[in-house]
């Protein structure tokens, strides 16, 4: 593997560490949900949690295809990810407010592999970014508006 894929492997597994991480919160907030907005957000932490579990294989297959090795063990991703673990969370306002967070991170984190893959000419790479930029932003849209 070149010095470049590796730079972007390294990152992408960080970010495959988080997504491990941002998955398991959503189970839990999804397990542990209570209150007025149960049916809410009982099914949409269903369908964030689908679709993280999606992008995580995505992530790792990438890493694959540049040569890498994808973390694959709940120790390597709570020691690689910078996203916290949720823990115990009922209250569909504080959920809501995690998911947030985490989809803050994560988009930040897309971009900065945005631009090492694109500083590389890795464009498969850039393109899975730029989509999953596309689709947190509009997550992070919605989640704002809720809380408003």
């Amino acid at each position: 593997m070149n010095t470049k894929n590796q730079k972007v492997t390294e990152q992408l597994n960080s970010l495959l560490a988080n997504y491990q991480i941002f998955y398991q919160n959503l189970r839990g907030l999804h397990w542990n949900i209570k209150g007025a907005q149960f049916f809410a957000l009982h099914e949409k932490y269903e369908s964030y949690y689908n679709e993280a579990s999606e992008v995580v294989d995505e992530v790792a297959e990438r890493i694959l295809m540049l040569g890498g090795k994808p973390l694959h063990t709940f120790g390597d991703y709570v020691k690689h990810a910078t996203l916290k673990e949720v823990s115990n969370v009922s209250d569909g306002q504080e959920g809501v407010k995690a998911v947030l967070e985490n989809s803050l991170l994560l988009i930040g984190q897309f971009r900065e592999i945005l631009a090492l893959a694109s500083d590389n000419g890795d464009d498969a790479t850039s393109a899975l970014m730029s989509e999953l930029i596309g689709t947190a932003e509009k997550r992070i849209w919605m989640l704002e508006s809720f809380l408003a």
